[in-house]
């Protein structure tokens, strides 16, 4: 079965909508911005859209490439203490010369809609998270109802903070066994092809070819790149063939997880109304 991930973003963004109008006053996402990246861009309009359809607003802080780690941090505090900011995310990544996650947890556990704070991504590693991170409700959302995860093997290709470490943390709270890949992995087939549920988030086209994946297997696509003008995915599509579940790129993962970061932005703007 190929996830038709746009559809079931549409009912979730339907459900969102409804939310948006009963809260009683407007919700506004904030994200930091740091250069020029084209493939960034694509993501932030995304979002952009997905907040039109659902009544939200979105301010985009862009920021030079040049700009040093302390400086976006100054520039952040102002930005999280902006009352119409209902919540706040960086888009990732960010340029080699800025401590990634010195700036993450500028970010206060009320306005962290990507779960990246070391103090939201400590309470969510210990089952103690307000939202989860996107990308885990986006898996989740698929998974669901499809698939037992207790005695599943899942494998992990990339070990990176907004899909590899989330999902680890997740799987093995919910009781699977897994392995997490990286760059010193010598050879990432050895692990695939036992893999109940495989799951790559690289962003190198081709990674996993239809030989590495198990017939039956769960493979979600979740490493996005650009190749030849267009969006491609680290899985060949041809592994569609043998999985019992799998998401393309793109339509697959992708929007579910700006429809997650939506729900998540919805969730705090409630909890912080209480």
């Amino acid at each position: 079965m190929i996830i038709d991930g746009r559809k079931m973003a549409e009912e979730i963004k339907t459900s969102l909508k409804k939310e948006v109008e009963t809260f009683g006053k407007k919700i506004r996402l904030a994200v930091v911005f740091v250069g020029d990246d084209p493939i960034s861009k694509k993501f932030i309009e995304q979002k952009k859209k997905l907040a039109k359809d659902i009544g939200v607003d979105v301010r985009v802080y862009n920021f030079p490439l040049i700009i040093s780690t302390n400086e976006l941090r100054k520039k952040i505090s102002e930005v999280v203490h902006l009352k119409q900011n209902s919540g706040v995310i960086i888009q990732l990544p960010l340029p080699k010369q800025i401590k990634t996650q010195y700036i993450l947890n500028a970010i206060p556990l009320e306005k962290d809609v990507d779960v990246l704070s070391a103090r939201a991504f400590g309470d969510f590693s210990v089952g103690k998270e307000k939202v989860l991170p996107p990308i885990v409700g986006a898996v989740k959302k698929i998974l669901i109802t499809e698939v037992a995860l207790p005695k599943k093997y899942a494998v992990i290709v990339g070990a990176g903070r907004l899909v590899g470490r989330p999902l680890a943390i997740w799987f093995l709270n919910q009781g699977a066994t897994i392995s997490v890949l990286n760059e010193n992995t010598k050879d990432i087939s050895d692990f695939a092809k036992k893999a109940d549920i495989l799951i790559s988030g690289v962003g190198k086209p081709g990674l996993v070819n239809d030989k590495m994946v198990k017939k039956g297997a769960v493979v979600i696509d979740a490493g996005t790149s650009e190749s030849k003008g267009k969006l491609v995915g680290d899985v060949d599509p041809k592994a569609a063939k043998k999985a019992s579940l799998f998401t393309p790129v793109p339509g697959g993962v992708g929007p579910l997880v700006v429809a997650m970061v939506f729900q998540n932005l919805i969730s705090l703007a409630k909890l912080k109304k209480k």
